[in-house]
């Protein structure tokens, strides 16, 4: 069984798509290929994928063998038509910036030393930092000269895989505990497919077999992989270098039953001088007390560079073997806007980066003072200025931005991290530690949004001509109760902490919601007869179709509350696709039409009585707030780093 298709998947299968993509393969017993200008790879290899190199808008050919061949081919095909693949909300969001460069600094092609004495790299995570230097240098991983005899060498495959099993059991604990911030977590689930990678496990098990002991089989193995990443015309995949030499010191260590030099004991404010470091020591190093990165490898798409930027923590990479002239430093000064390293700076130098740090500080100070403000209208009228989270693991940002509470939590990323179905116990602990760790703010709750463009495992979507616009969202809910109903069961039980309110996605008709509250008060009826402890919530509609806004005086009657989602709302009133680059200009949230439709649905809230709020991108636009506020929405859902900032223009806008 054979198919063909263009590949949609924005930018390709680079490492979160193709990981997501080799998940989807395996869930099949049939053998799969994807076949790219004549030559063809396994389909559940995720190197072997990425090294395909297969990008945006190029051909391919899935084929399938077996007894599921067909199935195989259809939801892999779906796969690849859909340009959000693989894009799981906040995480995803992240790379795709990396891809296109909003985040990533320029790579300077070699260091070289500057007039005042520095070391110039790779300018990777912005922000300016002097600090004791704390060097990481652990010791090379060296392989006995050994061959190996037919018996060792089965009892050595045995021990291999003993090794890869324990590094993949670490990295699943580190996965299942809270510690991980979300876009580590990502980062940590990519290495953790790479050390499954039948590629890498195969290629070393190949070598123990031919006589060569189980670490020089790795290490030979992962440095051959490595160079065939490095060989890509891909500044992404070149990254993927660094995490393949990574995971192979990973099993290394294990075979050798040792554990790298630990980062635990580094002091507040030191800058990390290290010639390579890999992403999964990097996630679990006490990030809050590190001032700064310097590295000899990694450029500015590594999982290094993002784990700084992430966490806000100037980096710079890529000084080559010149690293180790700062590993005798006393202190370091380090410039991540510029890329420069100034080892031992002179006090002038000092002066001057202590200067611009403090300049830096002032300006954060000056949004840190709105953290914990009250905004509020020039009548009084207080605005809820939320956040936008897709997991528990990003709670912690959003409560130190100084979010009241959450305005939109997307549920599909529960669905959509997992090989199955999450159950309605396991939906309703989710929910109820985010009602526990906002209380008393309220948090809102958007129910399963999914179609054919955001596969499921669990869920089998028809093949759609145009799947925005087709069986998604409350559309498809209410018409798999076995699905809705689990979902509403776990929301009714974790309403019992009094903040938690739900919204429907979607909703183009009345008889929607109705149906919708039907069977949240069917819901109610059973887990009332089965003695479950639950109470009610408030159900309201997010406002993202034409229809929605063109009857909101009748929905108004219908719900408890408004939310304007301006992503969908803006690409449908406008007739143009958002992940269009071609029609970019016309997805602008401020168009005349789009505004009147943001305008008609805040006075038919407001008419009725009824709350309406934001929690599309729109809501954090300094220049339109002040419109919004004007139309009578009282609520703001953002991303937790624009949350001061909106609080510092509501306030501005009150005492004007």
């Amino acid at each position: 069984m054979e198919r063909s298709t263009i590949v949609r998947v924005h930018e390709g299968l680079h490492a979160r798509p193709a990981t997501r993509f080799v998940r989807l393969a395996k869930s099949f017993e049939s053998e799969v290929e994807i076949v790219k200008a004549g030559k063809a790879v396994s389909a559940k290899s995720s190197v072997k994928l990425m090294l395909l190199g297969v990008k945006e808008n190029q051909e391919v050919t899935v084929r399938a063998n077996g007894a599921d061949a067909a199935e195989a081919v259809e939801a892999l095909i779906g796969y690849l038509e859909n340009p959000r693949a693989g894009l799981e909300e906040d995480d995803a969001a992240g790379e795709h910036r990396e891809l296109n460069g909003e985040i990533a600094k320029p790579v300077v092609p070699a260091p070289e030393t500057t007039a005042s004495g520095g070391l110039r790299g790779i300018a990777a995570s912005e922000g300016v930092a002097v600090g004791p230097a704390f060097a990481h240098f652990p010791p090379e991983i060296r392989p006995q000269a050994r061959t190996l005899t037919a018996e060792e060498a089965e009892a050595e495959i045995v021990r291999f895989g003993h090794a890869v099993a324990a590094v993949q059991a670490r990295m699943d604990k580190a996965l299942a505990s809270d510690s991980l911030a979300g876009g580590d977590r990502g980062i940590v689930a990519a290495l953790r497919d790479l050390a499954a990678d039948d590629t890498l496990i195969g290629e070393a098990e190949a070598m123990i077999r031919a006589g060569t002991d189980a670490v020089a089989a790795v290490i030979a193995t992962a440095t051959r992989l490595a160079a065939e990443f490095g060989s890509v015309e891909d500044p992404y995949l070149n990254a993927r270098a660094d995490d393949v030499q990574a995971v192979g010191r990973q099993v290394c260590l294990a075979l050798l039953g040792q554990d790298d030099i630990s980062l635990e004991d580094i002091p507040q404010g030191a800058i990390l001088i290290a010639e390579d470091i890999g992403a999964w020591d990097l996630s679990r190093a006490p990030l809050k007390r590190i001032g700064g990165i310097v590295c000899g490898h990694g450029g500015a798409t590594s999982h290094i560079a993002i784990i700084a930027r992430s966490h806000g923590i100037p980096a710079v990479l890529g000084l080559g073997a010149r690293v180790m002239e700062l590993r005798d430093a006393k202190e370091v000064a380090l410039d991540g806007n510029g890329g420069l390293v100034v080892a031992d700076p002179a006090a002038d130098v000092k002066a001057d980066y202590t200067r611009r740090i403090e300049e830096a500080a002032r300006e954060r100070h000056a949004l840190d003072v709105f953290k914990e403000v009250t905004p509020k209208r020039a009548d009084g009228t207080v605005i809820e200025v939320a956040a936008n989270i897709g997991s528990l693991e990003e709670i912690e940002a959003a409560q130190a931005a100084g979010a009241m509470g959450v305005g939109l939590f997307r549920t599909e990323l529960l669905f959509m991290r997992h090989m199955h179905l999450p159950s309605e116990d396991m939906q309703a602990e989710t929910y109820a530690a985010l009602a526990r760790a906002f209380a008393p703010h309220p948090v809102i709750v958007r129910t399963l949004d999914i179609g054919g463009d955001k596969p499921v495992a669990g869920i089998e979507f028809p093949e759609e001509e145009n799947p925005f616009l087709g069986w998604r969202g409350i559309r498809m809910c209410l018409d798999r109760p076995d699905i809705f109903k689990p979902q509403l069961k776990a929301l009714l039980r974790a309403a019992v902490h009094g903040n938690v309110k739900v919204m429907l996605p979607m909703v183009s008709d009345i008889a929607e919601v109705r149906r919708a509250r039907a069977l949240v008060d069917e819901c109610a009826a059973e887990l009332q007869r089965d003695g479950i402890q639950f109470a009610h919530f408030q159900l309201g509609v997010m406002i993202e179709t034409p229809a929605a806004v063109l009857i909101a005086p009748l929905l108004a009657k219908e719900v408890s509350f408004f939310s304007i989602g301006t992503n969908d709302l803006t690409q449908y009133v406008m007739a143009a696709d958002r992940l269009n680059p071609t029609v970019a200009a016309l997805n602008d949230v401020a168009n005349p039409a789009v505004m009147a439709a943001i305008e008609m649905t805040a006075k038919a809230g407001v008419e009725a009585g009824i709350m309406v709020g934001m929690c599309g991108e729109a809501a954090a636009r300094p220049d339109l707030i002040a419109e919004f506020l004007r139309m009578g929405l009282t609520e703001l859902s953002m991303s937790p780093a624009s949350i001061s900032r909106a609080k510092k223009r509501i306030v501005e806008l009150s005492q004007a």
